[in-house]
């Protein structure tokens, strides 16, 4: 998912072609997070999703025009859905206030320009527009930070600013965590904060993006040592109560850009 082609058209520096196969296996929408995102879109009837993907979360929506620059990414789309149209975020071929409303889920960290992809959803939306991301302030307080830095800090580094995205969709933004639950089936790393068994499978860390940026020495120390720490019971002694947790409170926010005619002069979280 994102805003710039790579060498088959993919999004940012991500090789989509070669971490795609197993996206769709891994990266199912949780029922849990999709009812935040509509509950952000509120009413809107036809949306755009850019940097779409294999399609994750446009059930969201009654009408979703999907765009990817990803040719292996538009080919997971399932039999039925509707085929995504090539483009980018910074420049959508649509008219101005097409849709009533935008999205863009775990896309904007591979984005070429975030402030104008951002700006061009504004501009083909009437409604509100909706932004899934991590806030990079946060993401090393995951406990994974301890076994595999270099991840995280790709993360960190990867992600803009809350305050670059809420600015870039104008004065009436606000921000609100959104709460994983600790059967999420949409697995980003922290998707698996009670379940760390999960990450020690190559599959799963590389359905997310940022292991692709790491060399096979960093995850092969990740995998050694939180695998002597699961069987010696060092992890469940320090992080054990995460098994019971129901949601955590980690990185994952949704920014939502107010409708037009709705501004405000500042942004707030909540």
């Amino acid at each position: 998912m994102g805003g710039v082609r790579g060498l088959d058209g993919s999004a940012g520096d991500v090789d989509h072609g070669k971490i795609g196969a197993g996206y769709a296996s891994f990266r199912r929408p949780d029922p849990r997070i999709a009812q935040f995102v509509a509950d952000a879109l509120g009413d809107a009837r036809t949306v755009i999703n850019v940097g779409a993907g294999s399609g994750s979360y446009e059930s969201v929506a009654p009408a979703v025009t999907a765009v990817e620059p990803s040719e292996s990414m538009r080919a997971q789309r399932a039999a039925g859905m509707p085929r995504a149209v090539n483009a980018v975020a910074e420049s959508l071929p649509f008219g101005d206030g097409h849709f009533d409303g935008a999205m863009t889920l775990f896309s904007v960290h591979q984005w070429s320009d975030v402030e104008a992809g951002l700006r061009e959803m504004r501009r083909v939306a009437r409604g509100s527009v909706v932004v899934l991301t991590c806030d990079p302030e946060l993401v090393r307080n995951f406990w994974l930070y301890e076994y595999a830095p270099e991840v995280l800090d790709t993360e960190a580094r990867g992600y803009p600013s809350i305050d670059t995205l809420a600015a870039s969709l104008g004065a009436a933004a606000d921000v609100r965590s959104v709460p994983i639950p600790l059967d999420c089936t949409d697995g980003f790393n922290e998707a698996y904060y009670g379940r760390p068994e999960m990450l020690l499978d190559p599959a799963a860390r590389q359905a997310c993006s940022a292991w692709s940026f790491v060399d096979d020495g960093v995850r092969e120390r990740f995998t050694r040592r939180l695998r002597e720490d699961l069987d010696s019971g060092v992890w469940d002694e320090r992080f054990g109560h995460l098994r019971r947790e129901a949601f955590y409170e980690g990185s994952l926010v949704i920014v939502r850009g107010a409708p037009r005619g709705n501004e405000e002069h500042h942004h707030g979280r909540t």
